[in-house]
C-alpha cells in the first residue's frame, strides 16, 4: 500500500471566504452610522476649514471693512514674531514636565492601588478626585487656596523648611503652573495604568516570583513592557490636552509675568481678542494644530524606541 500524503497546509484550497454584501444592503447597514459621521464633519472639520481661509485673509476686527488676501502673510508674521517662539517655548516645556511628572506618578500610584489592602478604595476616590475637578474651579482653587503669599496651604506646609511668604505666582510662575497641572493629570495616567496593570497576566508574574525574580525584576522586565500600549496611550492623549490649556494660564498668571507663561493658546486668545488679528490667530491655530500632530508623534515614536531597546537587553 502506498501512503497518501496530505498537501501541506499552505496548498490546501481554502474555503469560500465571506459573501459579498449588494451595495443596497452595505449602505442600508451603514446608513444609522452617517448622522454621527456627519456630525463629527460639522463640529471638527468646517470649523477648521474656517480657520484655514482665515489664516489667508488680512482681517482685523477694528477694521471689519478692510479685506484682502494675504496669502502666507499672516503665517510669516507670526513665525516672525517673538511672542509666538516664546510661546512654543513655554508650551513645549509645560507639555513635556507635566506629561513626564504626572506619568511617573501615576505609574506609582496604579502600582499602589492595584495591591490590596485595608481601605484601598477610599483611597482610589481620593486620587481619583483632582481629575473630576473642573479646570477653571482647580485653577482658583490653586490661586486662591495653595498660592496666596499669607495664607497658602503651600507655604503653610514648606514654612518648617523655613519657606515664608513666597508669592509662588510672581516668583516661580511656571513651576506653579506645572505644579497645579501635574496635580490635576496624574490621576488620568494613574487610570489608564492601572487598567493595564489589572488586565495583564498573572501567571506569568507568579512563574517569575517562583523563579526568584525580585519586585524590581518583576516589574521592569515583565509588568512594564506589558504596559507599553497603555503608556503611550496616556503620553499621547495627554500630550494633546496639555498643549491645549487655556483656563489655568488665564485664571492664574495670564500669560506673566511678562510672557513668562504664554503658551500656544494663550497667545492665540491675544492675537484674537486684545489685538484683533484674526488672520494672524488662525495661522496659529493652523501651526498649533501641525505642532500638536507632530509632537504626538514625537513622543509615540521616542517612547517606542525605549520599549525597543529595553527588549533588545
Amino acid at each position: 500500500m502506498t501512503e497518501t500524503v496530505s498537501p501541506p497546509a499552505a496548498h490546501r484550497r481554502r474555503g469560500p471566504g465571506p459573501a459579498k454584501l449588494p451595495a443596497g444592503e452595505r449602505w442600508r447597514r451603514r446608513g444609522p452610522l452617517l448622522p454621527g459621521l456627519l456630525l463629527v464633519i460639522v463640529l471638527t472639520q468646517l470649523p477648521m476649514a474656517a480657520t484655514l481661509y482665515y489664516s489667508f485673509q488680512s482681517r482685523n476686527l477694528l477694521r471689519p471693512e478692510e479685506r484682502a488676501f494675504a496669502g502666507f502673510g499672516n503665517y510669516a508674521a507670526v513665525f516672525g514674531d517673538g511672542q509666538f517662539r516664546g510661546a512654543v517655548l513655554n508650551t513645549v516645556f509645560l507639555t513635556a514636565a507635566v506629561v513626564i511628572l504626572s506619568m511617573v506618578l501615576g505609574i506609582a500610584f496604579a502600582v499602589l492601588l492595584d495591591q490590596r489592602f485595608l481601605g484601598r478604595s477610599i483611597v482610589r476616590t481620593l486620587l481619583i478626585t483632582p481629575f473630576l475637578v473642573m479646570p477653571a474651579a482647580a485653577a482658583l482653587m490653586w490661586k486662591h487656596a495653595m498660592f496666596n503669599p499669607l495664607f497658602g496651604i503651600l507655604n503653610w506646609a514648606l514654612s518648617p523648611f523655613g519657606v515664608e511668604r513666597v508669592d509662588w505666582v510672581s516668583e516661580h510662575p511656571m513651576f506653579s503652573l506645572v505644579l497645579m497641572l501635574t496635580w490635576q493629570w496624574t490621576p488620568f495616567m494613574m487610570l489608564i495604568v492601572l487598567a493595564g496593570l489589572q488586565s495583564q497576566n498573572t501567571e506569568i508574574i507568579e512563574a517569575a516570583k517562583m523563579d526568584g525574580a525580585g519586585p524590581i525584576a518583576v516589574f521592569g522586565r515583565i509588568t512594564l513592557p506589558q504596559l507599553r500600549p497603555f503608556i503611550e496611550l496616556a503620553t499621547l492623549l495627554g500630550s494633546i490636552f496639555i498643549v491645549n490649556t487655556f483656563d489655568p494660564i488665564y485664571l492664574i498668571t495670564q500669560g506673566g509675568p511678562g510672557q513668562a507663561t504664554t503658551n500656544l493658546p494663550y497667545f492665540i486668545y491675544q492675537r484674537t481678542f486684545r489685538a484683533f488679528e484674526v488672520g494672524e490667530a488662525a495661522a496659529a491655530g493652523v501651526i498649533v494644530v501641525i505642532g500638536t500632530i507632530v509632537i504626538a508623534v514625537f513622543a509615540l515614536r521616542l517612547i517606542s524606541s525605549l520599549f525597543r531597546e529595553g527588549d533588545q537587553r
